[in-house]
């Protein structure tokens, strides 16, 4: 591979890319295979050979990743600027509705965590009134009070999953 100001860079492995993105390589193949880095050519004995430049590469996938665009979203994205466009307003408008989600989700959670408070305030007025010893039907109490059953869809699920994904890191 020859640079552009005339030297010689080396290609590199997967491994060795992965090593200097801090990445592992099942992530380098991922990107691979999913358009978010460029089928790099095969050696002769058929490891990939990735340019140097590569690195910039992954550690600009990982940041548009960590901005919330979606491993879909990046791919045409960056698709679309390797055939020569400028998606640049495109890119824009999609982190802007990543914002205006998440404006939303914080929202919904500001009303939950009101809600669940009001909760525990008249619980404990209940459980201040239950003997000690005998069932307060807590449960019941909120059922009563909230008849319509209101579930948080998108909220408890991305809490049961991150609750699921920190049980199984233990």
């Amino acid at each position: 591979m020859v640079s552009s100001n005339g030297s010689t860079k080396r290609a590199i492995y997967s491994g060795e890319l992965a090593r200097l993105s801090g990445v592992s390589p099942d992530t380098i193949r991922y990107y691979e295979r999913n358009g978010l880095l460029r089928c790099a050519p095969r050696s002769t004995s058929g490891y990939r050979l990735f340019s140097p430049d590569t690195v910039a590469q992954v550690h600009l996938v990982r940041s548009a990743l960590s901005i919330g665009l979606s491993v879909r979203e990046l791919a045409d994205v960056l698709g679309e600027r390797n055939r020569g466009g400028a998606p640049c307003h495109r890119v824009r408008k999609l982190v802007a509705s990543k914002l205006t989600a998440l404006e939303v989700q914080l929202r919904e959670l500001r009303s939950w965590q009101r809600e669940l408070r009001n909760t525990l305030t008249q619980w404990d007025r209940l459980l201040a009134k239950t003997p000690r010893g005998n069932q307060a039907r807590l449960l019941e109490a909120f059922a009563a009070t909230h008849p319509k059953g209101h579930v948080r869809h998108s909220t408890f699920r991305s809490l049961a999953q991150g609750n699921q994904k920190r049980e199984k890191q233990r």
